[in-house]
């Protein structure tokens, strides 16, 4: 090679993480599926274009049909030399508004959205009034009903600790256990909202709407506090609640 020295450098590979909001109102949930838009979908067709090769992108959970999310978190890894910046602002451009990549972060190779989690926090919101509110519509269960919150809260305490949640999952739920560590359960009323904060290690398929759902009959006075423990010790869906709708459910953050 006429003593010439060809170098031959190769972009390194590295791991990011996305900070992710949406409305999940017109989805199918997070997951890619094949019978309608779902969040992960959009943001893997906005990531493949702009980088120009095919990018698949894991979550920290998957949240269903009509399910919102403040802290959603993916990752996925890249060769791209495109800047972290123009990254976020580029895919953003190419999202519907309904969703919104918050930050994009360099992570440590390890680091996976799902397994590296240590609890998930997710909050569910119900308008609580005599008239409707139409501002809320999309991000509440709006119920005339007035709830007794105080009983409500009182009966959650039962939930707190590391019980078999198989009285509050979907039928078609296929995790191999319904053990679960719940860390709190909080219900407050702010005006016309009452919310509740459920956070945990990890959830069942719809264990949250259907815990909130529960207690909205605690509230509304068809079960007794006492009652709450006999349907989680029945281990049986048949004795719980109503499964909350999905358009009060928001995942608020992700703990790591």
């Amino acid at each position: 090679m006429n003593g010439c020295q060809i170098l031959c450098y190769k972009v390194a590979v590295m791991r990011l993480r996305l900070d992710i909001e949406y409305d999940g109102t017109d989805f199918c949930g997070w997951q890619r599926q094949e019978n309608g838009p779902t969040v992960q979908a959009a943001i893997e067709a906005a990531l493949s274009e702009m980088i120009g090769v095919p990018i698949g992108i894991r979550g920290a959970g998957r949240t269903d049909a009509g399910v919102h999310a403040l802290g959603q978190v993916a990752h996925f890894d890249s060769d791209t030399d495109i800047p972290l910046r123009g990254l976020r602002l580029g895919i953003n451009g190419a999202l519907p508004a309904s969703i919104s990549i918050r930050r994009v972060t360099r992570v440590d190779e390890h680091f996976d959205a799902r397994r590296s989690a240590i609890s998930k926090l997710y909050r569910y919101q119900i308008w609580n009034g005599e008239s409707r509110a139409p501002m809320f519509d999309r991000f509440t269960w709006q119920m005339r009903r007035q709830l007794d919150v105080v009983t409500m809260r009182n009966a959650a305490q039962v939930f707190i600790g590391r019980h078999d949640f198989s009285a509050f999952r979907a039928a078609d739920c296929e995790r191999p256990t319904a053990v679960r560590t719940l860390r709190r359960l909080d219900v407050l009323r702010q005006g016309n909202l009452v919310i509740f904060e459920v956070e945990a290690d990890a959830f069942l398929k719809n264990m949250v709407r259907i815990l909130c759902g529960t207690l909205v009959e605690v509230g509304c006075g068809k079960f007794s506090p006492s009652e709450v423990e006999r349907i989680l010790l029945s281990r049986n869906r048949s004795q719980a609640g109503q499964t909350a709708p999905a358009c009060g459910l928001s995942l608020v953050h992700v703990n790591y």
